[in-house]
């Protein structure tokens, strides 16, 4: 065998999380941006091998535990998905949390267990209880535009919102398509949100205060329009990267709508939500605290939910396996 690789296999709301623990070689870099540029310019045939087919899947989701360089992190991370290398996972972070508490990598404590975690966005802390659940506070979020208007081919001009969760997301009701984001085909809903995502892209520059890297719009949620203050859980479905479908409400993605809401004045500190996905997985979201992002007003939230281990895999390639060092079938 050429190489092996083994994971910690996790899902989070159904949205998988595939957790390297050895492995993989060593990243060098001196910040953790220059850690992500490094695997997407010289490392990525890793990413292809264990998120792609014959091991992985279209919509695979990934953690690559890298060294930090924030003082106080425990721990530091990539993000690998069927595209590339996302900024900010809150999936993947409420399943990381738990590993490190479980693993020992982290001391457990009561009531809760403190796991500092740094992303390519920033520091993100995450609190495990007992039973496994977590929550997680993650960079300042922000409302980066409201009703930006964009042209897409064949329709008329739409209006969406575009918010900051540790990765920008465009947003829109899906009933602005014909869509329900509980009962349509998922097909079409991946289809009304890449539309939106590559005329956002095409149509409306993005900057972050931080770095120029974080600047990019990772995907479009379609939302059921629910956004008032409500005990009613709303729903959403998030396509991000090359069109990958996240199963759960989307951590990074509850981050910027409540951004969106308490920029709007729906939402009040402390107000907690609560947001369902495609498989009915449940996360909870509120803002806590008001702050700031370079020139944008912002909000720490905080976004809770539960991940569950599916298993353990080592995965090899043979020397003269071509075909097995990772292909898509869209």
């Amino acid at each position: 065998m050429s190489l092996e690789i083994e994971t910690v296999e996790m899902h989070t709301g159904g949205e998988a999380v595939r957790l390297v623990v050895a492995g993989h070689p060593p990243v060098p870099g001196a910040t953790i941006l220059a850690k992500r540029r490094h695997v997407r310019e010289h490392l990525d045939q890793f990413r292809r091998l264990i998120m792609f087919e014959p091991r992985g899947h279209y919509d695979m989701y990934g953690v690559l535990p890298v060294e930090p360089d924030l003082p106080g992190a425990d721990l530091a991370v990539l993000f690998m998905h069927n595209e590339g290398y996302s900024t900010m996972c809150g999936h993947a972070v409420i399943a990381l949390a738990r590993y490190a508490v479980d693993s020992g990598r982290v001391a457990k404590t009561a009531p809760e267990s403190r796991v500092a975690i740094q992303c390519p966005c920033g520091l993100v802390e995450a609190r495990v209880a007992a039973d496994g659940s977590a929550r997680f506070r993650s960079v300042p979020a922000f409302a980066f535009a409201l009703d930006a208007r964009i042209e897409l081919p064949g329709l008329s001009a739409l209006e969406v919102d575009i918010g900051y969760g540790g990765a920008f997301y465009a947003f829109v009701s899906a009933a602005r398509f014909g869509l329900d984001v509980r009962r349509s085909k998922v097909r079409d809903l991946v289809d009304a949100a890449s539309a939106v995502t590559e005329a956002a892209k095409a149509q409306i520059r993005l900057t972050h205060p931080d770095d120029a890297d974080l600047a990019f719009l990772y995907g479009t949620i379609l939302t059921d329009g629910a956004d008032a203050f409500s005990a009613e859980p709303t729903a959403n479905v998030c396509v991000f990267a090359e069109r990958e479908v996240d199963r759960s409400p989307t951590g990074s993605g509850v981050t910027a709508r409540i951004a969106l809401q308490h920029a709007r004045g729906l939402i009040a500190l402390g107000q907690e939500r609560r947001f369902q996905s495609l498989t009915g997985a449940i996360f909870t979201g509120k803002a806590v605290e008001e702050t700031r992002a370079g020139r944008f007003p912002a909000v720490i939230v905080e976004v809770g939910g539960k991940a569950h281990y599916t298993g353990r895999a080592t995965f090899t390639l043979e020397d003269d396996d071509e075909i097995g060092r990772g292909f898509l079938l869209k």
